[in-house]
């Protein structure tokens, strides 16, 4: 008899079945708890708007929400910026972090779905890795993604996915997302 908790995602059984024995073979780790994978995913949405517009929070809430199946936090303002008519605390973007089935689920959909729906889409650069084998990813709109209903939006809004890895070097992060399927750009 199984339960509900036998689930496991379409990427993380390729990751499995696939990626950790390309990655064992090309970086010869002796140890397979050495071998990268998925740590978290983070994204967010910076709001300025929200300053001025009170329900921009909410709307953006409300896509977040939807692109990742996970209620966002309110990020708020650590100190005040008088240029910007910035007080202490005022609310200036939403964040998500996966992790788990969520994290997986939602990279499978970024690679196969939402990056492909992007006009003009030639890859990713493969440029935006911090040293450490993470990876941003900067998208200028929110509509790439299904679950977003053009009719219900009110402002096209870009984010910032963090993809975080558990890779000790740029070539390695870089390589445990080529095998995921990250489209980057071909020189």
């Amino acid at each position: 008899m199984t339960n509900g908790n036998d689930y496991v995602p379409r990427l993380k059984q390729r990751y499995t079945s696939d990626v950790v024995p390309a990655l064992k073979g090309e970086f010869s780790y002796e140890n397979p708890m050495r071998i990268p994978s998925l740590g978290k995913i983070a994204l967010n949405i910076g709001l300025g708007e929200a300053l001025e517009d009170g329900n921009a929070i909410e709307s953006a809430s409300r896509d977040l929400a939807a692109i990742t199946g996970q209620r966002p936090v309110v990020t708020r303002a650590k100190r005040a910026i008088s240029n910007f008519k910035l007080r202490e605390g005022n609310p200036i973007g939403v964040a998500v972090t996966l992790r788990g089935q969520r994290m997986w689920e939602f990279y499978d959909r970024l690679v196969n779905v939402a990056l492909p729906r992007v006009r003009d889409f030639r890859g990713v650069s493969a440029e935006a890795f911090d040293g450490r084998g993470n990876y941003s990813l900067g998208l200028t709109e929110q509509l790439i993604f299904p679950e977003v209903d053009f009719d219900s939006i009110d402002r096209v809004r870009g984010m910032q996915v963090n993809v975080i890895t558990t890779a000790g070097t740029d070539e390695e992060g870089k390589r445990l997302l080529e095998l995921l399927g990250m489209p980057f750009v071909r020189r």
